[in-house]
């Protein structure tokens, strides 16, 4: 029987993190609404971190010289590829924005790139949908940061324990959030803190615990057993738990065009994990 890291399968791990991302992404729509994206990221991060760093003071796990890699790797998630998202998803649907990250896959297999372009709403009528069609392009940018994260952190996920690694990513990020914020902004960004109300920063600490340290945590874990093509298979998951949060919380739709784009994009992920378990069935019957 294999054993897996912490005991929990990786599919598991993997389903949990495309849940908690997807109605994640939901509540930072709705609280983008009125809160800068780039300070949204920051009052996600600060939280995030913050407990992330207890829990590693607290198990004592980390193997320093081992985490300086991943380090490196936080500059492009969370730091990127989030802000990139966190500025896309201003200028778009939280459906559209999750249904987009299930372009990770198609940035490897080319069958899904047809499904992801039509729920993108870049083409609708014929016609660039500019404000949608720009906040698209932004996220796409930050999914395929993220794409180049998972193939990376693959090499080194298996050596080191998916707590440390994910709280030093995540204070890497939140430095870099940190440096845009303040070049970035035009007012004084200390106030524009304090200006924020009692459910804007509860909302975003909780949107910063699910995004960043829970689904970061399960994420990296499942990657300590599972090739990261497996990995990002599973994170088509996503757009099913943020469409139907987005459904029933804000209210979205999708247009004709993009539904049919998300069945493309479903179909894709349902080829993918057929052809991923087919090597592995002929492989036991041996």
């Amino acid at each position: 029987m294999a054993r897996y890291a912490r005991g929990i399968p990786p599919s598991l791990s993997l389903t949990l993190s495309a849940a908690l991302w997807g109605i994640a992404t939901v509540i930072s729509k709705a609280l983008l609404a009125s809160v800068p994206p780039i300070t949204f990221l920051l009052i996600q991060l600060v939280p995030s971190v913050c407990v992330l760093w207890v829990l590693v003071l607290a198990t004592a796990t980390a193997r320093w010289r081992r985490l300086v890699p991943l380090a490196l790797l936080g500059l492009l998630n969370p730091g990127l590829s989030y802000t990139l998202s966190m500025l896309g998803l201003t200028k778009t649907t939280a459906s559209v924005a999750t249904l987009l990250w299930a372009s990770e896959p198609a940035l490897i297999v080319v069958t899904a790139a047809g499904g992801v372009f039509l729920v993108s709403g870049i083409v609708d009528g014929g016609e660039l949908a500019s404000g949608s069609g720009y906040g698209a392009v932004l996220i796409l940018g930050g999914v395929l940061c993220c794409a180049l994260y998972t193939v990376l952190s693959r090499r080194i996920a298996s050596s080191i324990e998916p707590l440390p690694a994910v709280a030093i990513q995540q204070t890497v990020g939140l430095i870099w959030a940190i440096a845009i914020w303040f070049v970035g902004s035009q007012d004084d960004p200390i106030n524009a803190v304090v200006a924020l109300s009692q459910r804007e920063l509860l909302g975003g600490a909780l949107s910063g615990l699910m995004y960043y340290a829970a689904a970061f945590w399960f994420y990296l874990n499942a990657l300590r057993s599972v090739p990261a093509t497996t990995a990002s298979i599973f994170l088509n998951l996503t757009p099913v738990f943020g469409v139907a949060s987005a459904y029933i919380f804000l209210g979205e739709r999708l247009t004709q065009i993009q539904l049919v784009g998300a069945v493309t994009i479903l179909l894709s992920v349902l080829a993918l994990l057929t052809w991923a378990a087919g090597p592995k069935a002929s492989t036991s019957t041996q």
